[in-house]
């Protein structure tokens, strides 16, 4: 059993009332459903590769790309798809927030409080890979995770900034056409799967967290342009980080909330409770009770900004590297590398200039041509790794790069011709038989492009990044 503490059950009593806690508990006390989004990859084949491990999925009518896993949950996050960023282990109700700002290509899109990446990627899928979004994230073993499962991903529109959000809009203002906050929150949505909330939650600690997540939702406002949109959602259930904050927002700035619909049940956020009043617009605004989907408890509203916000004083960040730049395909830092690419895989040039380009000491990384910010030094990463340049200006290519470029290549590809060679490429090993050239290669297993290798008078030595062997992968 769940011990929910006695502060989380006397604080849902009070508020929600007896039925409400009797189903909180018995949600809690549940087997957690396992949910996946799929990528653009061809999901009924993926459907069909699952099947083969004997796990099978139920596709949700009206959330695209998601499927709840029905059998061999176990197995969902062990797979060579998964590996290989063909799905999102991520819950039903953490998809709905970038469904609701649904953003499109020409949209400039900052995700707030970005780690570990799960609405990141979904906001870089529903733009088609293009764009730009800047993913922000404080905490620097999180940024770490959310810069892996976005190169897992594939994901060229995206730029890593690390720093507090609340401090942000001294950096941008009135930039951003969409911004989501997700905020961090004392998590009673989410306890079915983080039970050590029952051990420290307590309404004042829940206060100290609504007060951070007024100053974030605040930024965001500042450095949304006019006009432009806000979700804010939390995975919590209380009424502090919920309405409480859009109401104190709305009494002091330009903001209002617009009408959503969700494509899962809902209910209107509330307007009153007790004896405190609400502004009545934020019932536009929606609750997504666990146990009403089968999956966590999230709040969620989107505002509009409809005036100017004061002006922030510019501060001075700590910079990285001033001397970042991007530049495109046609520079003369980076014509002689792409030429050297497009040669030897025989991938047609043209296709370069659907990137920008980064030189960073001796590594070139590429990001989609959208990208305008072009001011480097604040960022952590911006795109993902192209190449690695050596000393005698030779360029080679990165796994990342071989996994996108792949399928535009027509030389210097190797097939792997069985499991077995696949278990050994993914482990980081050498695949020792004779092949017809020495160098680099990219490789292709059936339909997928897994990334690099070097041919070498021993064989095939795998250059499947360290960072992507996972600990356990099942081949079947």
């Amino acid at each position: 059993m769940n011990a929910l503490g006695e502060n989380i059950s006397e604080y849902l009593k009070s508020n929600f009332g007896e039925d409400f806690l009797k189903h909180y508990e018995n949600y809690v006390n549940s087997e957690p459903n396992v949910f996946i989004r799929t990528t653009d990859f061809n999901r009924e084949a993926l459907i069909e590769e699952l099947k083969h491990y004997n796990i099978e999925l139920e596709k949700l009518a009206k959330v695209p790309n998601a499927f709840k896993v029905m059998s061999e949950k176990g197995k969902v996050g062990k797979t060579v798809e998964f590996a290989l960023g063909k799905y999102y282990i991520q819950s039903l109700s953490s998809m709905i927030p970038p469904l609701v700002l649904n953003p499109n290509e020409n949209d400039k899109v900052l995700d707030l409080c970005a780690a570990p990446g799960s609405k990141t990627t979904q906001l870089a899928e529903l733009m088609n890979n293009k764009g730009m979004i800047i993913s922000n994230e404080p905490n620097p073993k999180r940024l770490r995770t959310l810069a892996f499962n976005i190169e897992k991903m594939n994901y060229l529109n995206v730029g890593i900034i690390k720093n507090k959000g609340e401090l942000l809009s001294k950096l941008f203002e009135n930039y951003f056409d969409k911004i989501l906050v997700d905020a961090p929150c004392s998590a009673l949505g989410i306890i079915q799967k983080k039970d050590e909330v029952g051990n420290w939650w307590n309404l004042e600690q829940a206060e100290k967290i609504a007060s951070l997540q007024f100053r974030i939702l605040l930024s965001a406002l500042k450095m949304v342009k006019v006009g432009g949109e806000i979700v804010y959602s939390t995975c919590t259930l209380t009424v502090e980080e919920n309405e409480l904050i859009l109401d104190k927002l709305l009494k002091k700035y330009p903001a209002e909330i617009i009408e959503i619909e969700l494509p899962v049940k809902s209910n209107n956020a509330f307007t009153s409770l007790h004896d405190i009043e609400i502004n009545a617009s934020i019932k536009k605004a929606k609750r997504i009770i666990p146990w009403e989907i089968n999956s966590e408890g999230f709040f969620v509203c989107k505002l509009k900004k409809i005036g100017n916000t004061e002006r922030m004083d510019k501060s001075n960040f700590k910079l990285k590297d001033r001397n970042l730049s991007l530049v495109n395909s046609a520079n003369k830092k980076v014509t002689d590398y792409i030429s050297q690419i497009s040669d030897k895989y025989g991938i047609d040039k043209s296709l370069f200039g659907s990137y920008k380009y980064i030189i960073k000491n001796k590594e070139a990384y590429f990001v989609s041509a959208d990208w305008e910010f072009e001011d480097l030094s604040h960022f952590e990463r911006v795109g993902i790794k192209f190449a690695k340049l050596d000393n005698r200006g030779g360029v080679h290519l990165s796994t990342p790069a071989a996994r996108i470029l792949g399928k535009h290549a027509t030389e210097n590809i190797i097939e792997l011709e069985s499991l077995d060679e696949l278990k050994v490429y993914m482990s980081g090993g050498t695949i020792r038989k004779d092949f017809k050239s020495f160098g680099q290669k990219i490789v292709k297993y059936k339909n997928d492009y897994l990334g690099s290798a070097i041919v070498t008078g021993e064989g095939l030595k795998s250059q499947f990044p360290r960072v992507l062997r996972t600990s356990e992968i099942i081949f079947e």
